[in-house]
């Protein structure tokens, strides 16, 4: 069954648009979900106390709701601040503000995800690289951060997963993602079920080709560690 040039050129759109918006998406949750394990691991009280509050809401509600919720909310704060400053509105393009609230979201997860890998690197390495001279950014650069990694990736790969597909809930406030290129496609041509089943394929491939990367890094990073069978 051919696929109109059209409808071709509208699902290729929606293809690149939502891979780039995961990425973007990606990026903005590994920093900030970094950040908040940080804040909870050596952090004040009251970094601790915001960091828990932001993993414990944005975990316990659904991502449907908080997504919606931040979405329309993101540009009434930022004109609320433009004008408190007295400067000219900016508007949020759709791209903009669905990788800002799935990152945002997102970044929860990444956060319990780094914590327990932080959690899991023996406190003894680090005080014995600060008794050898280092400085705590290196103790994180060399000691810290190759060894967290390796605890980290099935949790990370298992967030990105679930991130990727999550993406088709941005097509409700109007990106021109591959889910909503899929129904306008399908609607126009009457045959929703087959554009359906390429959105689908398309999810398929980007998870399948995530999982085989991921299980190179996972290689990479667990080089020289032997398993041992109990």
């Amino acid at each position: 069954m051919g696929i109109p040039a059209g409808y071709r050129d509208m699902l290729l759109s929606g293809m690149f648009t939502t891979f780039t918006l995961a990425i973007s998406a990606l990026a903005l949750a590994l920093c900030l979900g970094l950040l908040v394990a940080l804040a909870r691991q050596s952090g004040g009280r009251i970094a601790r106390g915001l960091a828990g509050t932001y993993a414990t809401v944005m975990r316990g509600t659904p991502d449907i709701a908080m997504m919606l919720l931040l979405y329309f909310s993101l540009q009434i704060w930022l004109n609320m601040a433009t004008d408190a400053l007295g400067i000219g509105q900016i508007e949020i393009s759709p791209f903009g503000a669905g990788a800002i609230v799935l990152g945002v979201i997102y970044g929860a997860y990444f956060s319990e995800t780094f914590r327990g890998a932080f959690m899991a690197v023996p406190k003894g390495q680090i005080e014995a690289g600060l008794a050898y001279g280092l400085t705590r950014a290196a103790c994180f650069r060399h000691i810290l951060f190759p060894q967290m990694m390796r605890f980290a990736l099935p949790g990370m790969a298992n967030n990105w997963l679930v991130m990727v597909k999550a993406t088709a809930v941005v097509s409700l406030v109007g990106l021109p993602d591959i889910t909503r290129a899929a129904i306008n496609a399908g609607k126009g041509s009457g045959q929703v079920m087959f554009y359906l089943l390429i959105c689908a394929g398309f999810y398929l491939i980007v998870t399948a080709l995530s999982t085989l990367l991921i299980g190179w890094l996972n290689r990479r990073y667990s080089a020289g560690v032997r398993e041992v069978a109990l």
